[in-house]
């Protein structure tokens, strides 16, 4: 039997040493820590795979929370049974003292394992759908304050005003005068309607 230990950060910026420290004091050995800097919403995670990979029958696996394993609830449940049914590895979550398969392993034990596990899947999951949410309600918020998002648009060529007069004149093609502003010919339409759009032509 083999301990190993899971340990998730969502992006890059953020400390993972929390999850390291409470793994360690299992004296698990570093090589056995496998880290995904990388969002829980689905399990298509490198060091995740090489994790299941590694797992044999009775080797053990710690999680600091339910949460690290993955956000999708339904993913989190097929995970579960993937790991403990097929692997035949056992799975601690160091947060809740119920959710270790090592314990209970007769029908009742079995049974409340199930229904936490399912539970702190949701509320994982639920967690997941608010901060998405919040995100939607306060990119909204700012727009409503006139905030834009996204790069600014670059400066118009110093030749655009001259290029659009001569095509609205058709004097030149559409082709000619995006190529003369050095510009894809949608762009160099784009922002033709939007010149005319903000001076009332």
């Amino acid at each position: 039997m083999r301990n190993y230990g899971y340990v998730r950060v969502s992006t890059k910026d953020q400390n993972e040493d929390r999850q390291y420290i409470a793994l360690r004091e299992l004296c698990i050995p570093e090589e056995n820590i496998f880290m995904d800097k990388q969002s829980g919403k689905d399990f298509v995670r490198p060091q995740y795979r090489r994790l299941v990979r590694r797992l044999k029958k009775d080797d053990l696996l710690y999680v600091k929370s339910i949460d690290r394993l993955g956000r999708n609830y339904t993913e989190i449940l097929e995970q579960w049974r993937i790991l403990t049914k097929e692997k035949g590895a056992d799975i601690v979550v160091l947060d809740m003292p119920l959710l270790d398969t090592r314990r209970g392993k007769d029908l009742m034990g079995t049974f409340l394992s199930d229904i936490v596990l399912q539970v702190l899947s949701f509320v994982a999951e639920n967690e997941r759908s608010n901060i998405r949410q919040r995100q939607a309600e306060g990119i909204a918020a700012a727009k409503a304050r006139g905030v834009r998002f996204g790069r600014p648009p670059l400066p118009l060529p110093e030749n655009f005003q001259e290029v659009y007069r001569a095509w609205r004149g058709k004097q030149i093609t559409l082709k000619q005068a995006a190529q003369a502003c050095q510009m894809p010919e949608g762009t160099f339409y784009a922002k033709a309607v939007r010149v005319e759009t903000q001076t009332g032509r």
